[in-house]
């Protein structure tokens, strides 16, 4: 895989480079709440700037269906990259119509743009290898290079990132570079004790990864929404708590698994529960109750892991030598249920270990809740990437950049 340093060795200076990044950042409105995947392509694109490249930066941003959504334009991330640059930055309103190709022929050396959503547009996310190419074709006709940094999108089949690479001269921004490093360290060069802390909605989401896991982690602590399925394998009361109750079966044998292979598999102590879930509008004061985890009531939800399996889950993390968290405890969006992803934080801060934060929610709980990012050993922006990577999948955009 060619590097960005190989790329700028060769030269880029009146080049148009395509910088495939990930600005696939939350709104709320036209205001970006959390602009971390941003400032993550930001040392790529400015690097390239430097070199006197003509910079198209593409992206996604949300789920439009095919076609444009004023909801979902990478207007606002084209305003705040100019400003995280301190350069304007021009903005094309299509992917690769009129306004595209206005905007990258108007370029000069160092100037950098930003094309429109390319969800807008059928192909790319085309299941049809023609369609997806044909795009793939239109995007190639706007660059001389081809950078892939979107690290975000590497597991998906789509023509930015699979497609377009093999029509030009490729290689790997520095975010991709640094990502795939980091997750080297999760699966082939580990240090242990090896502890994995895994939450989030949905057990489903996360079976592959634990399955890969229970013969690399030394310790999986569980907890999110998807904690309850566990509970419930063990015969405990849910209440209304999230429940997937068909992967009931396949959590028991995980957890006979866990055991037969020294792993240990721990789950919450105790749990906040209500009967109402919390409104996030307005964060109003929540009425919950701190129950035993096999005590939850039959008409209440759990929200949040308790003060014993904070302070359990801290100790578990306390002498690792590498730490993954993919997925917040609890509802961390109120303030009432962030205390148990607060207390995952400050333990991956108090390790002295090499800790990593896996993108997507978890990210973001760490940003929203006041934590210097900084202060951990890596933040990812690529949650489903980086669990795809560690369940042993190959990455077509990471496929896509080998030579």
């Amino acid at each position: 895989m060619k590097t960005i340093d190989e790329l700028l060795a060769e030269g880029v200076s009146g080049k148009r480079v395509f910088v495939r990044a990930d600005l696939n950042v939350p709104l709320s409105g036209s205001t970006i709440t959390d602009d971390g995947r941003i400032r993550a392509v930001l040392p790529t694109v400015a690097k390239l700037a430097e070199a006197g490249a003509r910079v198209v930066v593409a992206s996604h941003l949300g789920r439009p269906k095919g076609a444009p959504d004023p909801a979902f334009s990478l207007a606002p991330a084209a305003a705040r990259l100019g400003e995280l640059l301190g350069a304007d930055v021009a903005f094309a309103t299509d992917t690769v119509g009129a306004s595209a190709k206005e905007t990258v022929a108007a370029l000069t050396d160092g100037q950098v743009a930003v094309i429109e959503n390319l969800r807008f547009n059928a192909g790319e996310t085309s299941k049809d290898d023609a369609e997806r190419g044909a795009f793939a074709d239109q995007l190639a006709a706007l660059a001389d290079l081809y950078v892939g940094d979107g690290f975000g999108a590497v597991h998906r089949k789509h023509a930015s990132v699979f497609d377009l690479p093999a029509r030009l001269p490729h290689a790997a921004g520095f975010l991709i570079a640094t990502e795939v490093g980091v997750l080297k360290k999760l699966s082939d060069d580990v240090k242990r004790p090896y502890v994995v802390v895994l939450g989030g909605a949905k057990v489903s989401d996360k079976l592959a990864v634990i399955d890969q896991l229970l013969g690399k982690a030394d310790r999986i602590l569980i907890g999110g929404g998807m904690a309850y399925t566990f509970l419930k394998a063990k015969g405990y009361e849910v209440g209304i708590s999230l429940l997937q109750e068909d992967q009931i079966p396949v959590v028991t044998e995980y957890m006979e698994r866990a055991e037969k292979n020294g792993v240990e598999l721990v789950l919450p102590l105790d749990i906040l529960a209500s009967a109402d879930f919390p409104d996030l509008k307005t964060k109003a004061p929540a009425d919950f109750v701190t129950v035993d985890a096999d005590k939850i009531p039959a008409d209440k939800e759990g929200l949040d892991i308790g003060p014993k399996t904070r302070e359990l889950y801290a100790e578990k993390i306390a002498d690792a030598e590498t730490v993954f968290w993919n997925g917040p405890v609890g509802v961390f969006e109120h303030p009432d249920y962030a205390g148990g992803t607060s207390a995952i934080a400050r333990a991956l801060l108090n390790c002295d270990g090499f800790t990593v934060v896996g993108g997507g929610d978890s990210a973001a709980a760490v940003r929203t809740l006041g934590f210097d990012e900084n202060a951990f050993g890596h933040i990812s922006t690529g949650g489903g990437a980086s669990l795809e990577y560690l369940e042993g999948k190959t990455l077509p955009g990471l496929a896509a950049l080998e030579d």
